[in-house]
């Protein structure tokens, strides 16, 4: 019957209403009359009935001009209901002047009781049909509670009732004072009785709506909610709600910063800003995890250009679109210049920087992926070592102010040729800042950034999702981890306050344990670890041993006397530098190596060069141990007999 009247014509459904109200209003006046007179059985005289009709008749046309009828029942709000109010004192008012007019007889009392039973009636109605048709809907969506009873949390409820996939049934607070008081229909309870109450109310989900400016220890409350095995997901942030970059309703998983379990980095904004405010800027690597973020944040301090150096065609054609995109809406009125190119080609990188007058460079081109590199030896080296070398002596020949490198704490005495790459690219910069003073070279240093491709979560977010395991690679292997942003403002941080040849560290508190990390996301997906001790659980945690090139832990300083800076979570490291000299002899050789393709030569390089590598195993390049090793030897053996029979 209900889905029968829900398929009527829109107009039937109209004329239906009309005649309900028409038979409520007439019962509300005969009720008000016999209330009034204390008669079950009053019957109205023809004079009575004739007030009574002409009453009924204003009021269903004031009820259509006010535009009672329009309203659809089901989503019916709080306008309505103010409208029914305003059409109804009017009716009582009109009941009172045909009383008057016609001279017929109306005790004083009766509007005022006929007011009050024709909007009970009148909305009682559409109330009562509101709940009826949208009861099973309610029924069918999943039940969840909203942790926080501030603004985002009242305008996720709302938009959820109007939704099709939950049903907020618990308001959780921070404030004792509120517990067991009802928010909009809702109960709300202390997040001390979280454990106690979400059985209660059946709830199979919760959802983080925090307002910005609410004071919470995330670290605590994402621990108390851990041990529920409910999946916790969370809302936009008000101020991407206000850019409308998303909606109330978009309910996704945790956010990394959340996981991380400690407060982001803020950068100064005023210094980041000064430095490049009306500047010409390049990032390299412009299309990856790091470069594309760097843009981002680039673009709205507003500088006179921004280009975009990237080897990938794909990736620099989505991060120009999303930043041309960023461009127009906000009104920032920069010059984007998407260019494909090679670290690795010094004229091409100098020639760009000269054509937009280029004045800060950050150079976030790397391959910085362990193992990929452990198995490509000689393109990590060309990249990292080479890709590093020519564009900044590409700046240095066009004038260019300031360049950042974007480092890694892998660098910190490296088990792995990537590590060894970039902490050699960082000696080539410090013996660059001290050969010149033209262009300030400076370097910042930090851990696994999460969120990035190759990163952690992602993948460990995937597995649980195919149902597992989730693979570790060693129980107690430990990381630094940051967040995307976060990292990429430390790299405008630094940038704008290096002075010349400085490595920059980030005060990232406390290292994460990966397992610590895995289990932590598997319980705040609503999922038990499935373990000897319960078999039964959903998702294994598998350790499948350190991969090449991989250490138990990574540290962010070679030496123990770190110096402070400007900025109260960065920090200057004291190392040792080497002069230019001895730099390019390193990269001479390096050259010779790379050109017979001796990975062997190569490690023996990184290891003399004072980098600090230690390998933890052999080489592990797929094309050397397939072949090359041997081909390396016999010409390396070929050239000696050449020298000796000269």
């Amino acid at each position: 019957m209900i889905k029968t009247f829900l398929n009527l014509p829109r107009v039937q459904k109209r004329i239906i209403s009309v005649a309900s109200d028409m038979v409520v209003l007439f019962f509300a006046i005969w009720a008000a009359y016999a209330l009034r007179l204390e008669q079950q059985l009053w019957v109205p005289n023809r004079d009575q009935l004739i007030v009574a009709a002409i009453t009924v008749v204003f009021t269903i046309a004031v009820f259509i001009r006010l535009g009672l009828y329009r309203a659809v029942i089901r989503y019916l709000g709080d306008k309505a209901f103010l409208t029914i109010i305003y059409g109804v004192t009017l009716s009582a008012l009109s009941l009172i002047v045909l009383g008057y007019l016609l001279q017929v007889f109306i005790p004083r009392s009766v509007p005022i009781i006929y007011g009050a039973l024709a909007f009970l009636f009148v909305s009682g109605t559409r109330l009562g049909v509101r709940i009826i048709v949208n009861h099973p809907k309610q029924r069918a969506k999943e039940p969840v509670a909203i942790v926080g009873a501030g603004q985002t949390g009242m305008q996720l409820a709302s938009a959820l009732e109007q939704g099709t996939e939950y049903r907020p049934v618990v308001f959780v607070t921070f404030e004792r004072s509120n517990h067991k008081s009802m928010i909009n229909g809702l109960p709300v309870v202390s997040i001390n009785h979280i454990e106690k109450h979400l059985p209660k109310y059946r709830a199979r989900r919760i959802l983080l709506a925090l307002d910005e400016d609410t004071q919470i220890d995330r670290k605590k409350l994402l621990k108390q909610l851990e041990p529920l095995s409910i999946p916790v997901q969370t809302v936009p942030s008000m101020s991407e709600l206000v850019a409308g970059q998303a909606r109330i309703n978009d309910i996704r998983d945790l956010e990394i910063e959340d996981l991380l379990g400690r407060d982001p980095v803020r950068p100064d904004s005023a210094v980041v800003a000064k430095s490049l405010y009306q500047k010409s800027v390049m990032v390299t690597g412009a299309g990856g995890s790091i470069g594309s973020e760097l843009c981002r944040q680039i673009i709205r301090h507003r500088p006179s250009t921004l280009v975009l150096f990237e080897q990938s065609e794909f990736s620099l054609y989505a991060i120009e679109r999303e930043l041309r995109s960023i461009n127009q809406i906000e009104g920032l009125g920069v010059e984007l210049h998407p260019l494909l190119g090679n670290v690795c080609h010094r004229r091409r990188c100098e020639t760009v920087m000269k054509a937009f007058g280029v004045q800060t460079v950050y150079h976030a081109a790397a391959y910085k992926h362990v193992p990929l590199v452990e198995h490509n030896v000689i393109e990590g080296i060309q990249n990292n070592v080479f890709g590093t070398w020519h564009t900044a002596e590409a700046a240095i020949a066009a004038g260019v102010e300031r360049f950042v490198l974007i480092s890694t704490d892998k660098a910190v005495r490296p088990t792995n040729v990537m590590g060894a790459s970039k902490r050699l690219a960082e000696l080539v910069l410090q013996a660059l800042a001290q050969r010149q003073q033209k262009t300030v070279f400076s370097m910042v240093r930090f851990g696994n950034v999460l969120g990035s491709s190759g990163s952690v979560v992602p993948l460990f977010r995937d597995q649980i999702r195919d149902g597992g395991p989730v693979t570790v690679t060693h129980p107690d292997i430990i990381r630094y981890f940051m967040t995307i942003p976060e990292a990429s403002q430390l790299v405008l941080q630094a940038g704008s306050i290096g002075l010349g040849g400085e490595v920059f560290v980030l005060d990232m508190g406390e290292p994460v344990k990966i397992a610590d990390l895995a289990r932590k996301m598997i319980h705040l997906m609503g999922l038990e670890e499935k373990t000897e001790d319960d078999p039964d659980g959903d998702i294994e945690v598998v350790f499948t041993g350190l991969r090449p090139g991989e250490k138990l832990y990574e540290e962010l300083l070679i030496g123990d006397d770190p110096q402070g800076t400007s900025h109260p979570r960065i920090m200057m490291a004291r190392e040792v530098s080497l002069p230019w000299e001895q730099v390019e002899d390193f990269i001479s050789q390096l050259q010779r190596a790379s050109q017979a393709f001796d990975c062997g030569a190569i490690i023996d390089v990184l290891k003399n060069a004072k980098t600090g590598y230690a390998p933890n195993g052999g080489v592990e390049d797929l094309v050397w141990c397939n072949g090359a090793s041997d081909v390396a030897a016999d010409e390396r053996q070929g050239e000696k007999v050449h020298r000796l029979s000269v």
